[in-house]
């Protein structure tokens, strides 16, 4: 059965052209893919990531169970910060991409994709020694306010001191009067906040953010926006680019890896082994320099051989170029390497770019 975000009734409401996606009836789009883009990029944007899921570990030892199980480390971290990090199987794949947060020691919450939500606690809870985790994901809804209007948006309603809340770190307070965790983190390449509330209070705030940013500019934005938002920035998704047959390592997501983490992680001994030994293929970002967009699962070629395949592809918005990921030869993955990408059966040529895509 398709589940609904607390949203679901507003989303309607403005005209939101709705998709099945990871089980959850979500919006694709309200206007355009590309005014919603621009919204983000040039104003404020806002999105339902209602469906996320959010698993918590709590009571004495919640730290260290926590941190034995993602592949950063919250004991390098404060109170009030959040980390990216990956669960990763005993072969260096991942099993997701999570972000964790640190209340404090003795409570950790860690916020998975909605796709692999059942399956991430299910890991978890067969893993954890010590604090057994706890499926709040129930009891969070969760509003991405990005753009470079965001924090004058989220600061005209809320108490609490934005300046004081850096990347990756995040606060308790009230937002338009309902009780809030403000984190200031994103994935769209823009300053914003990612605003988690009780579902109850879920399309109060919502409004309250599209009345007061009427100013600013603010847009409501779907999956699509989201989607061109993040591959320009090389922001990898769980299923696209990265995934338990692919490595962190090739996914160039070994600085979310502590090797030396006291410890350890799964996962560690196979990627310090692939480290040593060295890699046989990474993911690239490119961009196509011929006619066509890339599109996921379209073949890359060298020399007429197929030697891999594009994860994520799409006309970028803002870099106003056919733009992709995939994963190939490490001989082909320095900045300047050519192959072609296989479109609608003609070859296309591309060339490797540095990344992020996107930049101010």
């Amino acid at each position: 059965m398709t589940r609904r975000t607390p949203l679901n009734d507003a989303h309607r409401a403005l005209g939101a052209r709705m998709v099945d996606f990871a089980g959850w009836d979500m919006p694709v789009q309200y206007s355009s893919v590309i005014a919603e883009h621009e919204a983000v990029r040039n104003a404020v944007g806002l999105f339902d990531v209602s469906h996320m899921g959010e698993i918590e570990f709590s009571g004495p030892g919640a730290l260290e169970t926590a941190n034995r199980l993602i592949t950063n480390d919250l004991s390098r971290c404060a109170d009030g910060q959040a980390l990216y990090a990956g669960l990763l199987n005993e072969q260096g794949g991942f099993v997701d991409d999570v972000v964790a947060y640190r209340f404090s020691p003795e409570r950790i919450l860690i916020v998975v994709n909605a796709s692999n939500k059942d399956k991430d606690f299910a890991w978890m809870l067969a893993r954890a020694e010590g604090v057994k985790p706890v499926d709040r994901s129930d009891d969070y809804a969760q509003i991405a306010v990005q753009g470079p209007k965001a924090a004058a948006l989220v600061q005209r309603l809320t108490p609490v001191d934005l300046t004081k809340i850096g990347t990756y770190r995040f606060a308790e307070g009230p937002v338009a009067g309902h009780a809030c965790i403000v984190s200031r983190t994103g994935y769209t390449g823009e300053d914003g906040f990612e605003l988690y509330c009780a579902p109850g209070d879920a399309e109060a705030l919502w409004k309250a953010l599209l009345q007061e940013g009427q100013a600013d500019g603010v847009k409501p934005c779907g999956l699509g926006a989201r989607d061109s938002l993040r591959t320009e920035m090389k922001f990898a998704l769980y299923g696209n680019d990265i995934d338990d047959a692919h490595t962190a390592l090739e996914a160039g997501l070994g600085w979310i890896c502590k090797l030396d983490k006291a410890g350890g992680f799964i996962g560690r001994d196979a990627l310090a082994k692939q480290k040593a030994e060295g890699l046989q293929r990474k993911l690239v970002g490119f961009e196509v320099t011929g006619s066509g967009i890339p599109r996921h699962g379209y073949p890359l070629l060298k020399d007429g051989q197929r030697v891999g395949e594009v994860t994520s592809g799409t006309q970028g918005p803002s870099v106003k170029k056919p733009i992709g990921m995939g994963y190939v030869p490490v001989e082909l993955s320095t900045e300047g390497s050519t192959f072609d990408v296989e479109i609608r059966g003609r070859a296309v040529p591309a060339v490797v770019v540095k990344t992020p895509f996107w930049k101010k």
